[in-house]
């Protein structure tokens, strides 16, 4: 996906979870202000968000209320970079892909 385009990203971490992808639109728990669009795949919580499906600008803190949501790192047993996030610092919708397109470019 990378942090220019939206189509889905199909990789050795895709497959190795299953194969279901979504795109989720990431925003602030503290003011609802929308950060940026992931792609998640596999089950589960969010966790982490790798760099690399997210797209958009890449964000730690909230640009509105300043609220860190997570910090900077990489994820060990894959080597990749990775936002960790704090507990209850985002909160997170599904969306389509229309729908994302549209959120990013209104962001740049």
């Amino acid at each position: 996906m990378g942090n220019k385009t939206l189509k889905f990203k199909s990789d050795r971490f895709r497959k190795l979870r299953g194969g279901h992808s979504r795109l989720l639109l990431i925003s602030c728990a503290k003011c609802k202000t929308q950060l940026f669009v992931y792609q998640k795949d596999g089950p589960g919580i969010l966790k982490r968000l790798y760099l690399d499906r997210i797209a958009g600008q890449v964000k730690t803190r909230c640009g509105k209320c300043k609220i860190i949501i997570g910090i900077r790192t990489v994820y060990k047993k894959e080597n990749r970079p990775v936002i960790r996030l704090f507990a209850g610092a985002v909160e997170r919708q599904v969306i389509s892909a229309d729908k994302a397109k549209k959120f990013v470019r209104g962001s740049k």
